[in-house]
């Protein structure tokens, strides 16, 4: 088992290409199943939930392996429609499999996914929307035993806007019969990925980034090579870093564009954002300031991943800072760690108030979460001698050798392994 120490107090300078999206290589993944052929993914992050995404993959027949930051997946060897419960229990994501799964085999089976456990996240959307493509699902035991042999395309309107949900139901809509129309669609940048993605197979898709996406079903799809996008809570959280831990960093490949709620946040804080069409640079010097209340909503609104590493950031503000979470009901577990470090946190229900503390220090911390583990490394970089953060496995799970990153921004951080007591 491993863990991170850091030794705060080092203000970040240098700059770093950031990684592919892992909120846009889970589902991509899936929709490689649609092409019965092999697919070239460039950019692709070597994470742990990548890895999962993989395993399930080669379980139902295929192959996948790196070449350099490539990943090549074939899906022509396709021989079983099952995923077993242990590959289902390691990530939230491996629900996108279903949609894919339906739409190639016309049958599917798995349990119900694992991931984080940030509060009851059903996958009620995702199952309703598939019945009305025609598909039979027996939901017992917390099993998923679903028939398809022939999907209907037709108009589906979601009573959220569901990432997950508007995921699955594209790539089932690729291999139903006429046109799907799902409404109140998720706007999020991945979205617009898996469009990207599917039609550079000779999907016919339309309409990702607004509310209302448009699916022509039935037609033939082929594999290709496609560069995964920049990921931007990746990059939100090394913009956080920087605003912690003071100094100038510059992020190859980062979009504003995909991060102005963020970038936003950071500047009223006191930081100097800038971008180019290169990248996004961020500097911070001296103690930053409270910001007006921050409330997480479904894209284009302040994404709920990045609220731990910017609540980490503003440990030391000057003033009160009040976030609200509307998305997760249990974002906050990081908080009694970070309380650890002698931050000053409040928290009622969904909202909790930073009140900024003048210094922090080190202390030995635990990761609760993929983001809460992030945030525990952006408030150990202004904290005073050494933090030890444990079950980092969650933060492997969407950040490439974080580490590594860091050091090379000039952080002091290392990975070691445990002692077995």
């Amino acid at each position: 088992m491993s863990q991170l120490l850091v030794r705060g107090g080092r203000s970040l300078l240098g700059e770093v290409a950031v990684q592919g999206a892992k909120n846009s290589v889970l589902p991509i993944l899936a929709a490689t199943l649609l092409t019965g052929g092999q697919v070239e993914l460039r950019g692709c992050p070597r994470l742990r939930d990548v890895d999962a995404s993989i395993r399930i993959l080669k379980t139902l027949g295929c192959d996948a392996r790196w070449e350099g930051d490539s990943l090549l997946a074939d899906t022509s060897g396709l021989n079983c429609c099952a995923v077993s419960d242990i590959l289902m229990r390691e990530m939230r994501s491996s629900a996108i499999f279903l949609g894919a799964i339906l739409a190639r085999c016309g049958e599917a089976e798995m349990s119900y996914p694992g991931g984080c456990e940030l509060g009851p996240r059903p996958i009620d959307l995702h199952l309703a929307g598939l019945r009305d493509l025609g598909a039979e699902i027996q939901d017992s035991g917390g099993m998923l035993r679903c028939k398809a042999p022939r999907l209907r395309g037709r108009d589906l309107v979601l009573s959220l806007p569901s990432v997950g949900a508007t995921e699955n139901l594209m790539l089932a809509a690729c291999g139903a019969e006429g046109v799907t129309t799902i409404a109140n669609a998720a706007r999020e940048p991945e979205i617009v990925d898996l469009q990207g993605f599917l039609n550079a197979c000779g999907a016919a898709v339309s309409g990702a980034g607004t509310s209302t996406v448009t699916v022509e079903g039935r037609h033939p799809l082929h594999g290709c090579t496609y560069e995964i996008m920049p990921d931007r809570i990746a990059a939100a959280t090394y913009l956080c870093a920087a605003a912690s831990a003071g100094g100038e960093i510059y992020l190859r490949k980062a979009r504003e564009d995909q991060l102005s709620t963020v970038t936003a946040v950071l500047r009223e804080a006191g930081c100097a954002v800038r971008a180019d069409r290169g990248g996004v640079g961020c500097v911070c010097r001296g103690r930053l300031k409270s910001v007006r209340p921050v409330r997480t909503a479904p894209y284009p609104g302040f994404p709920t991943d990045a609220q731990a590493v910017l609540m980490a950031a503003l440990l030391r503000s000057r003033g009160a800072t009040v976030f609200e979470e509307t998305i997760f009901e249990n974002r906050y577990r990081h908080v009694d760690e970070l309380v650890r470090m002698g931050a000053d946190i409040r928290v009622a229900g969904r909202v909790a108030v930073v009140t900024g503390a003048e210094t922090l220090h080190g202390a030995p911390v635990r990761c609760t979460d993929l983001r809460g583990g992030a945030a525990l490394c952006v408030a150990a970089l202004a904290a005073e001698g050494e933090t030890s953060i444990t079950e980092i496995s969650h933060i492997d799970r969407g950040y490439e050798c974080i580490e590594r990153e860091l050091r090379t921004l000039g952080a002091d951080i290392v990975r070691t392994e445990l002692r077995e007591l």
